[in-house]
């Protein structure tokens, strides 16, 4: 019994030191988009000396996430979320700054990111579990497992172009859900499809956060949501981290700051 005992604290410690690394560094990332009115081709042809114009999205945000944390990002739009979201997934690039996953792998959920259009929502699945580092062996064992959950039936032998906004969201949801990364990235996916569907994908998000086996980030406009599955919350604004801390506290702070920009 004491040698159980023992083990079993030494599983514990173990534990305790992998949830307490660093998942996700960010040192003074800044990105920015080139915004020129591009036009068509024709137009385009004696503007290519054009000077560039650039709108500056992510404006010099720095911090250090450990393993098995949750963390909502809030902000209004244009404030930076999404695009951070995707410069950690690799989708962007930073101009200057770092992005630092130690060695974690990433998935991202969201509307318009990351499927092949003309290819079958079946093909896309493979398609994104190799990219998100699995085997095909793998991904074909655990394929009816993600169809039976995205719930598309016939559709999964459509192509994605054909799919509405929640059909979409069902697969990019069902696919993470089963091919499990270390950091899991939602933007607003949460809040698409029928009712039904939400209420179970928000059960599934729950026992995979209560696993605290994975690091998230979720972007939401949802106070409730953020603050029922959130540990901490990032808000943006402009581009640059305005507070970062318990998700009740800047919440509290954001909500606050809200209505007194009403008045």
């Amino acid at each position: 019994m004491e040698q159980t005992n023992g083990l079993s604290e030494e599983l514990n410690t173990e534990e305790k030191k992998r949830r307490g690394r660093v998942a996700i560094t960010l040192e003074d990332v800044h990105i920015s988009y080139d915004i020129r009115n591009r036009g068509s081709i024709k137009g385009s042809i004696g503007k290519k000396h054009e000077k560039k114009r650039y709108y500056e999205a992510v404006k010099g945000i720095s911090l250090k996430i450990r393993r098995g944390q949750i963390v909502g990002i809030i902000g209004s739009n244009g404030a930076g979320k999404s695009t951070l979201l995707r410069a950690i997934a690799g989708i962007f690039s930073v101009n200057s700054g770092k992005i630092d996953l130690h060695g974690n792998s990433v998935s991202l959920m969201a509307i318009g990111v990351g499927f092949e259009k003309n290819l079958t929502g079946r093909e896309n699945i493979m398609l994104s579990g190799l990219l998100l580092g699995f085997t095909r062996e793998k991904i074909e064992n655990e394929m009816q497992r993600i169809i039976d959950f995205s719930e598309l039936g016939d559709f999964i032998d459509r192509p994605v172009a054909s799919y509405s906004s929640g059909m979409y969201s069902k697969l990019a949801f069902s696919i993470t859900a089963v091919l499990e990364t270390d950091i899991l990235l939602i933007d607003e996916v949460l809040s698409v499809g029928d009712r039904h569907f939400k209420k179970k994908s928000y059960r599934r998000m729950k026992r995979m956060i209560e696993k605290k086996r994975h690091t998230v980030l979720i972007v939401s406009h949802s106070d409730s949501t953020l603050r029922d599955l959130c540990d901490h919350v990032l808000w943006l604004d402009d581009g640059k981290m305005v507070m970062y801390g318990p998700a009740d506290e800047v919440l509290d702070s954001y909500n606050a700051s809200m209505e007194d920009d009403d008045e």
